[in-house]
């Protein structure tokens, strides 16, 4: 079956109506920097009902548009799930792993980053941010990680891309969910062989694991790494030759996207030459193990956020509709995003309910509590 695009409708009144409020879908500020009022947002779409939303009927002609079920071999390469870049069929079509990145500046540099095609970067306790890279192309790296703990909500996006969560340790309200997914543990029975201690960092900043580590685990535990049948992959993405330009009459200039984080402070800036977003954080260049990062497409992705009890671990709700952005080109422009049902896949849509679609490249995609979005800021060309 093939896939078309997406549309829903319903539902996104709410979501309309606080950008108007914010002013957000006419104008920016003198010095072109946005700041969305996250409050008055949150606040909004707590106070609305769930909506239920129904998937509009699937076309009667077929699409002409260059998705991931039209993979198509060309050379001995196919459309890469993860990136949408035309790559080599035996890596593209093997299920990728998702490994848990420390962000912490005692593990630097990170390996394994510039590696890979999707970063999810999300909060974890002590206001820290943690990596989950999502890497097709492994097979000549001896060293990745550091490898850090995982949390319930990352173990939900790597499920969305059918992904082999690769972490070392958990917090304890993650554990009863890593029984539906395929993980490799550190610290549990074969998984330990996948990872080792290096001697130029110091504990916990020295976990690290390799290709031919992750592939003898992975035989030990008996996992399949190919894709689901059922897999249709994560995102939409634009032919290569008809790249996305947003042009909407709500997309911004972004040359300068600063998530909101506040330890790390990062921020993406574009650079017209090579049309990709690089990264910086603790007031420099954001380098991996094999120089600075870029990427093609920068998601923010609010989402509501609380606490287990007392305790310092946050609870993120991955399952909520709630808003964010999609930046691309030097472009930002507001957008909603809806879970699939409990273990599917979230789906992004601009205002006019279409499911985005993303340029080919790299993602990088910030997980960002509603109640911080006012940190959020989004510059125009300087």
């Amino acid at each position: 079956m093939k896939r078309g695009r997406r549309s829903f409708t319903g539902g996104i009144a709410a979501f309309t109506a606080v950008f108007l409020a914010a002013g957000l879908l006419t104008g920016c500020r003198k010095d072109n920097k946005i700041a969305p009022a996250a409050e008055t947002a949150a606040a909004t779409a707590a106070a609305q009902p769930p909506v239920e939303v129904t998937r509009a009927p699937e076309p009667e002609t077929e699409s002409e548009e260059f998705v991931p079920d039209e993979r198509i071999e060309v050379d001995g390469k196919i459309q890469s799930y993860l990136t949408g870049e035309m790559t080599d069929v035996a890596k593209a079509n093997r299920r990728p792993i998702a490994v848990m990145i420390s962000n912490d500046k005692e593990s630097m540099p990170s390996y394994g980053l510039n590696q890979a095609g999707v970063v999810y970067e999300a909060p974890v306790e002590g206001g820290m941010v943690r990596y989950m890279a999502l890497i097709e192309d492994y097979d000549d790296m001896d060293r990745i990680g550091s490898v850090r703990s995982t949390r319930t909500y990352y173990i939900y996006f790597a499920n969305e891309f059918d992904a082999i969560l690769t972490h070392c340790g958990q917090s304890t309200f993650a554990k009863p969910y890593l029984s539906k997914i395929d993980n490799i543990n550190a610290l549990e029975g074969a998984g330990g062989a996948a990872f080792y201690r290096s001697s130029d960092k110091k504990a916990p900043h020295n976990a690290y694991t390799s290709f031919e580590r992750i592939q003898t685990a992975i035989q030990s535990l008996g996992y399949s790494q190919e894709y689901d049948e059922d897999y249709e992959g994560h995102y939409l993405f634009a032919k290569p030759d008809e790249p996305v330009h947003l042009t909407q009459d709500n997309a911004v200039d972004a040359f300068r996207i600063y998530p909101g984080y506040q330890l790390n402070a990062p921020y993406f800036e574009f650079d017209e030459e090579d049309g990709l977003y690089h990264r910086y954080q603790y007031g420099a260049v954001h380098n991996g193990s094999e120089g600075p990062l870029a990427v093609k497409n920068v998601i923010i992705q609010y989402c509501q956020q609380g606490y287990y009890a007392t305790t310092p671990y946050l609870d993120i709700n991955v399952h909520t509709k709630e808003w964010g952005y999609y930046a691309t080109n030097g472009k930002a422009m507001p957008i909603y995003w809806v879970k699939d049902g409990e273990n599917g896949v979230t789906h992004y849509y601009d205002f006019a309910d279409n499911e985005i679609m993303l340029n080919p490249g790299k993602t990088w995609v910030c997980i960002v509590s509603t109640r911080d979005g006012s940190r959020t800021e989004l510059h125009g060309k300087e």
